[in-house]
């Protein structure tokens, strides 16, 4: 088998390429480890920011996504008792869409069943070869024994654990790390949100998010040690420890109901640069990973996506190689100013078991200027909308 592209990876990121790809003229084979459904059944983010909302119509996938999201013009952050909101529109002109990930995958997954697009599933055992030379491939098992895909590049969107960002050697690899101590236990209900907007909220007992997916579908997060278990958090737990994190206006008027989905995630930043090597290139979780509180993740990786896809099509069509010799070095100076914003607001907002006292006060030093300073609302509201590509 032979083609163009082969892309590593059926999630929204590796979905996106291919459907791009495809628009343009450019043949690609995405492999994936798992099943349709097990891709479909992440509970993932929902946070889009413009830049990923034009790639969507760019891809001719749109039309879902301007039927049933929501348009976010704000956001309110929280501190204790108190309250205030960052106005997106005001500051930047521009909101934020929420729109779920899996509905995001699904709607790439359907557009890649009309175009007859390639994707093989249950591909295991994927291994890059001669990535570093002019003629890369790929070899799998989806079954049927050892396959071979012989391709001129080769777009890596297998996310943390995959084979693409390893097969970049070790002395030409560098990774950046930051753990952070404690994670966040989700929950996803069939209520109605408590708000029309997010709502970020710092507390006493540590950090809170209420967010949605629609009008009848909620999704709340917590913050929690490391060495908590699913299993310590009954739903009835969950919805107490809630109401004790945000304002009372919110306490008050929420709607509990029985968890659809439990889970805890751990935080981390992460980067490895080169996110290239030879003709393999690394999007999204394959080369980094941010912590879920600005929002970054899947936008990340949607502005990976974009470079990547502009560059292919700038080689294909107009035989020019500069997109794809500059790719690492353009997505990495996007992505560290968005590792930047969500390892701020991860500080700003949430409780350290180390902290002291001084500590305390600068956060909440912090937290009241940017609820009283103009200008710094608006940075924030640029960084959460997206910085432009």
């Amino acid at each position: 088998m032979r083609t163009q592209v082969v892309i590593i990876g059926g999630g929204p990121s590796g979905l996106l390429l291919s459907q791009l790809l495809d628009k343009n003229g450019i043949d690609s084979v995405v492999l994936e480890r798992k099943t349709r459904d097990y891709v479909l059944g992440r509970i993932r983010a929902g946070v889009l920011e413009v830049g990923f909302v034009d790639l969507m119509r760019k891809a001719g996938v749109a039309a879902n996504m301007d039927a049933h999201s929501f348009t976010h013009d704000g956001t309110i952050i929280a501190y204790n008792n108190e309250q205030f909101r960052i106005d997106f529109t005001k500051h930047t002109g521009t909101p934020v869409v929420v729109y779920g990930q899996t509905e995001v995958t699904r709607d790439l997954y359907e557009a890649r069943e009309v175009m007859d697009g390639k994707i093989i599933f249950n591909s295991e055992n994927v291994q890059i070869h001669d990535a570093e030379t002019n003629a890369p491939y790929v070899t799998f098992d989806a079954g049927n024994g050892e396959e071979r895909i012989d391709c001129d590049y080769i777009a890596g969107c297998d996310g943390f654990h995959g084979v693409s960002r390893p097969t970049i050697p070790d002395n030409i690899r560098r990774d950046y790390e930051k753990s952070y101590p404690f994670g966040w236990l989700g929950v996803l209900s069939e209520t109605p949100p408590v708000n029309h907007e997010l709502i970020y909220s710092s507390s006493d007992r540590g950090f809170a998010l209420c967010s949605m997916r629609h009008e009848n579908l909620s999704r709340y997060y917590i913050q929690v040690p490391l060495s908590d278990g699913v299993e310590k958090w009954s739903d009835d737990a969950f919805w107490d420890e809630l109401r004790r994190r945000i304002p009372q206006e919110f306490a008050d008027k929420l709607i509990t109901g029985p968890s659809i989905e439990k889970s805890i995630a751990p935080l981390r930043s992460f980067v490895s640069e080169p996110m290239q090597w030879g003709h393999l290139f690394l999007c999204g979780d394959a080369a980094h990973i941010v912590p879920p509180t600005g929002a970054k993740g899947l936008n990340t990786a949607a502005s990976d996506i974009h470079y990547l896809y502009n560059a292919f099509v700038d080689f294909y069509r107009n035989n020019n190689e500069d997109g794809l010799k500059t790719y690492s070095n353009r997505a990495l100076a996007r992505i560290w100013k968005a590792e930047r914003f969500s390892w701020w607001m991860t500080n700003l907002l949430h409780r350290f078991p180390d902290q002291s006292g001084f500590d305390l006060k600068m956060q909440r030093a912090d937290l009241e200027f940017l609820r009283d300073n103009e200008a710094a609302q608006r940075v924030l509201a640029e960084n959460y909308v997206g910085l432009p590509y």
